[in-house]
């Protein structure tokens, strides 16, 4: 059972079809293809006892990140704002972050690499010194679906910018059921060697597998092993759940697994790591 810890979603998007071209999504994904709104995602939070949320980027523009901003000054909920910068571009980034850090409420910075047609995005030197620079101000750097083109290149990342807080979304998506598992552990544990990265526990279906405790506990497991409880923060990422039952159903698996902590570890996982991590306190004032 889930103690009376503070509970923070690390990985909340909301998006509107109207601000964004989001290209990574079309009719074809039904139900996701609308806009999600702040108010329907408090809803859900609501319903699973959570308390705040950090938004994190659907699309990597301006735009999108300016819209995130603007809706978390509407709503004290949201803590924080994972948003983008051109990060290869390295004089455009620099504009962008000191414009940004503007706002206490923006956190960190992502980038689609898994959309991005260029496998070696994060070696880039352009990028490398544009991260250098969100190191240098106390951000982070969110990395999605790095498994598996671009798990190697975080580990890489993380040994030559120890500094550079840097934040695995969804576990690196693990491979669940699959004979390339073993392949997506040997790799995330490579990255949690080091002592600069933090990862979610989100987004953990896969194509064809049910979701349930069963199927998620080898990677809940293995991150529990690998990262502990104190690198590790649990994310909803509402509304990609929608397609598939919605959030609710999304929480209760992870809150069974969850519930097996104890409450010292509960309360890393559902709102230290990522107080921590995206450096809440001081984002606030307290």
């Amino acid at each position: 059972m889930i103690g009376t810890a503070p509970r923070i979603d690390g990985h909340l998007h909301v998006w509107d079809l109207t601000v964004g071209r989001y290209s990574w999504l079309g009719p074809q994904h039904g139900a996701l293809f609308s806009s999600f709104t702040a108010e329907q995602a408090r809803k859900e939070l609501d319903a699973a006892g959570i308390d705040s949320a950090i938004l994190v980027q659907a699309e990597d523009s301006t735009g999108d990140t300016e819209f995130l901003l603007d809706t978390a000054a509407k709503h004290p909920w949201i803590v924080g704002v994972v948003g983008w910068v051109p990060l290869d571009d390295p004089a455009s980034a620099e504009r962008e972050l000191d414009r940004l850090q503007q706002n206490p409420v923006f956190r960190g910075v992502r980038h689609l690499v898994h959309d991005d047609p260029r496998d070696n995005f994060l070696e880039l030197p352009e990028v490398r010194r544009s991260l250098a620079l969100v190191a240098e101000r106390d951000l982070s750097c969110d990395i999605p679906d790095a498994w598996p083109r671009h798990l190697g290149a975080v580990d890489e990342l993380a040994a030559a910018l120890p500094g550079l807080t840097i934040v695995v979304d969804h576990l690196a998506k693990p491979p669940l059921g699959t004979p390339s598992f073993a392949s997506w552990r040997e790799q995330l544990a490579r990255v949690a060697a080091h002592e600069n990265t933090v990862a979610k526990v989100s987004g953990l279906r896969w194509p064809g597998v049910a979701y349930s405790t069963e199927t998620v506990r080898p990677a809940w497991e293995s991150a529990l092993e690998l990262f502990g409880t104190g690198r590790l923060m649990y994310g909803g990422d509402w509304p990609i759940s929608v397609p598939v039952g919605g959030y609710q159903p999304t929480w209760a698996v992870l809150a069974e697994l969850i519930g097996e902590l104890s409450p010292g570890e509960q309360a890393s996982l559902l709102s230290a790591t990522a107080s921590a991590t995206y450096r809440l306190e001081s984002a606030h004032g307290k």
